[in-house]
């Protein structure tokens, strides 16, 4: 080990680095308008889970005393006032791009506009449409002075009216109604919106009748979602999730957005409410939450959204019996949404439309407030096959989906099982038992690095393997024993499984390259890269020479430095794919699986990492989607020694990754003709 010890960057650094590339994509010229106003509402929403989950617990770390520093050094304090410092003119930076883009919708015809400004017909209509569609579902409520402070949701747009003056100064509070949208029609007009905030406001006299109205303030408040699921046994499970969910709601206020609008005498107000300091706040000039632009994206403005992708569904993965007969070949590997997820789809079909499928076992991660694949395994369990589902109820902000599906499972006769209480079960897992003609059993299994959701596989990039390898599927028989069961010292013979071998596994072949000095290549595709001790590693093989890229989405802990070169992939589709490729002094080994290289994923979630088995195949995989994703400068940023990213700069041919693997899917190139 080098004498001197690596450095790291901030893991909330890093990734607010991230989401600032995904809120340039708003900016992109390659972007049409439409899918600008997508990536600023990402933005903002990554961004509010930010402050849910890592800013609460930095608070909660801060005011419980803890000085313990991480791995580049920094303590809670230090961290929450260096992320202030990026975040709040990251906010800034959004609102003026939304300014920005307020003209270019008025090009393309869509015009948001001032109640105050229209005509008195135009203001009479939406009266009518304020009285009729939204004043019903109004409750003005006085915040101050109240005998307690009404509770204001998580996320949630409100207006602070201020009332009367002197000692009899009042504020009043209004809850924007979350089922209306956020932009209203024009009666008359398909592509003349004023928003809802406005017209509540031209209106409020009537929610506050006879009372002196001073004024009307937008503010929006977000709270700590990350609140700790406790149990006492596995029994308690489910209940102690809902209970979780329903305090997540409650969870302590962590920022209050504001605009200059807003008295400074009323913002000091609402900030001792909510016993808020001033570095918990942001004035943002503009337009709070930009949830609502989910509506205009969808317009439709032909050339203003990108052209609908069409994915590929190989003829030999088209339907069960094909899909059988081929794996029963060889080992078929897909990459959404290139290749579609029907694929995928009809594996999980089979068990209830193939007759000779006798039983199937899933796990469930994220699948969804729909889906079609829970209703094929309950379909399945109806028709009297064998059905066993782990379903991970932990899975942050789809709980509740995940507990309303697994009851609906088990009232199908669904064998279903919840994991355990301190580990998260991750990983992506489908088992299909067939049986032959002449009565034998035949074993395939699915493994995958997204969640059985049909929906994200058309905007995730994902990579996945069906297989019958015997070694493979009595590897994912025996996992499936051990998440169901109360297996113990389970062994396996191709797989690697966190947390029993998987850190040791990536580590054996990082330390494996490192020997082959200057011949050793490793390419990863990752989310995240975290993990100290894996980061050590990488940064002692490249002192020996060994060649190493990561195509890491998001958070990069890893400072890049001699034979070692970081690129991030920020496009159309999220980059969710994760792969690891080792060249084993021409014996290439890869790896597609679940798992990230953080502490969470090796040490405290059940995640599974599956070989590639033939030579060719890793060949193709390497040329056809990592070099394809090295090749790539105009999606593509370079982490930089400081811990910025820079653009690449497109040559004179520029190259798309996601618009070249759009033309040429995996599955046609690796599916050999008949």
């Amino acid at each position: 080990m080098s004498a001197k010890k690596p450095q790291y960057f901030n893991r909330e650094l890093s990734w607010l680095e991230f989401n600032a590339r995904v809120l340039s994509e708003a900016t992109s010229p390659r972007n049409p308008l439409l899918e600008k106003l997508k990536f600023l509402a990402i933005f903002d929403s990554n961004l509010d889970e930010f402050y849910m989950v890592r800013v609460s617990g930095l608070i909660e770390q801060e005011e419980a005393k803890i000085t313990e520093k991480t791995p580049d050094g920094l303590t809670p304090s230090e961290q929450l006032r260096l992320i202030a410092e990026r975040a709040v003119p990251m906010r800034v930076e959004a609102q003026a791009i939304w300014h920005s883009l307020i003209p270019q919708l008025a090009e393309a015809g869509v015009r948001i506009r001032r109640v105050a400004d229209l005509n008195d017909a135009q203001k009479a209509a939406l009266s009518a449409t304020f009285r009729q569609s939204i004043q019903p579902i109004l409750t003005p409520l006085i915040l101050d002075p109240a005998p307690s402070v009404p509770f204001i949701s998580n996320r949630s747009l409100n207006l602070a009216v201020e009332i009367g003056e002197g000692d009899d100064y009042r504020v009043g509070r209004v809850k924007i109604p979350q089922e209306n949208r956020r932009f209203i029609a024009i009666p008359g007009s398909k592509l003349e919106f004023v928003m809802i905030e406005d017209l509540i406001a031209e209106n409020i006299h009537e929610l506050y009748p006879g009372a002196n109205v001073r004024g009307v303030h937008l503010f929006r408040l977000i709270r700590d979602a990350d609140m700790e699921i406790r149990w006492l046994e596995a029994a308690d499970l489910v209940s102690s999730v809902e209970n979780t969910i329903h305090q997540r709601r409650f969870g302590d206020p962590v920022l209050l957005q504001t605009q200059p609008s807003m008295p400074e005498k009323l913002r000091q107000n609402l900030m001792r409410l909510h016993a808020l300091e001033e570095q918990d706040t942001m004035v943002l000039d503009g337009m709070l939450d930009f949830e609502g632009l989910w509506d205009l994206a969808k317009l439709p403005l032909g050339d203003h959204s990108f052209p609908r992708a069409r994915s590929v569904t190989h003829e030999r993965l088209a339907t069960s019996e094909a899909l059988f007969a081929e794996v029963a070949r060889r080992d078929v590997v897909v990459h959404q949404p290139f290749d579609s997820f029907a694929s995928v789809q009809t594996f999980i079909d089979s068990a209830a439309n193939d007759p000779h499928v006798i039983g199937i076992k899933q796990t469930l991660y994220r699948v969804g407030k729909e889906s079609p694949v829970v209703e094929s395994l309950m379909e399945a369990a109806r028709e009297g096959k064998q059905v066993a589902v782990m379903v991970e109820l932990k899975a942050r902000f789809d709980e509740t989906n995940n507990i309303t599906w697994a009851r609906a499972l088990e009232r199908e006769g669904v064998h279903v099982s919840y994991g355990f209480p301190d580990l998260k079960t991750h990983c992506k897992l489908c088992l299909v038992v067939r049986r032959r003609p002449d009565n034998s059993l035949q074993i395939f299994a699915h493994l995958g690095t997204g969640n059985y959701n049909p929906v994200t596989a058309q905007i995730y990039t994902d990579f996945g393997m069906f297989t019958c390898d015997e070694a493979i599927v009595n590897d994912v028989g025996r996992l499936f024993n051990y998440l169901t069961g109360y297996s113990k010292d389970v062994e396996y013979t191709k797989l690697l499984v966190a947390p029993d071998n998987l850190r040791d596994g990536i580590l054996e072949r990082i330390e494996r390259e490192q020997a082959m000095g200057s011949d050793g290549r490793i390419i990863f595709k990752l989310n995240s890269l975290v993990d100290p001790e894996v980061i050590d590693a990488l940064y002692e093989a490249a002192s020996k020479g060994v060649q190493i890229d990561c195509i890491v989405r998001g958070i990069c802990c890893l400072v890049p430095r001699k034979n070692i070169r970081v690129r991030s992939v920020v496009g159309r589709f999220l980059e969710h794919s994760r792969g690891y490729y080792f060249g084993n002094g021409g014996e290439a080994e890869l790896y597609i699986g679940s798992s990230d290289l953080m502490r969470r994923n090796l040490d405290r979630r059940v995640e599974v990492l599956v070989p590639l088995q033939d030579a060719g195949q890793i060949k193709r995989f390497r040329e056809l989607i990592l070099e394809t994703y090295l090749r790539d400068d105009t999606n593509s940023w370079e982490l930089q020694p400081d811990g910025t990213y820079e653009k690449l700069a497109a040559g004179d041919e520029p190259f798309s990754a996601q618009e070249f693997l759009l033309r040429n899917p995996f599955s046609v190139h690796d599916i050999p003709p008949k």
